[in-house]
């Protein structure tokens, strides 16, 4: 069997800033001027990024968004429960993983400006999962939430908001 640590080294991975690890994989060498972007990029962009990420027990990623559509894949250990809010304050839960029986699915997409924050299911163990996002991933698009603003925002999510910052 496996563990977090042997994937974390096979892998190289490090520390990310929302939590887990990650190692990015690809990175398209070709890129969108930023004229023919949306505005909110405010410049070029590979066509597509990926990475592996992994998250060990109690860690959780922290609620935070990007400006770019990013598609999760699951690939080893526990389930991994992916929490969604929306701009408009919907909230929406999807567990990536490998039993469908169960309501899991191997792949989950997450739409651009959504907050989006996740926890393995079985605490024991760890979830490696990969992360698209196109137009690529740049961290000048990354934003990690700040709770005081979030509960202001959205108050009906305050228990899991203060879990997930």
């Amino acid at each position: 069997i496996k563990t977090a640590e042997y994937w974390i080294e096979k892998l190289h991975m490090q520390p990310h800033p929302e939590g887990g690890y990650f190692k990015e994989v690809y990175r398209s060498e070709e890129q969108y001027s930023g004229e023919h972007l949306p505005e909110r990029f405010g410049g070029d962009r590979s066509h597509g990024t990926s990475i592996y990420f992994l998250l060990v027990g109690d860690q959780v990623s922290k609620f935070h968004r990007i400006k770019s559509d990013e598609i999760w894949h699951f690939y080893e250990g526990s389930s991994v429960k992916i929490y969604i809010i929306s701009p408009d304050g919907s909230k929406r839960d999807v567990v990536v993983g490998r039993d469908p029986d169960k309501g899991e699915y191997l792949q989950a997409v997450i739409n651009k400006g959504d907050w989006f924050g996740a926890e393995v299911i079985d605490k024991n163990s760890y979830s490696l999962c990969g992360c698209t996002v196109a137009p690529g991933f740049h961290f000048e698009d990354f934003e990690l939430a700040d709770r005081v603003i979030l509960l202001k925002e959205y108050p009906q999510y305050s228990e899991l908001i203060t879990k997930l910052t």
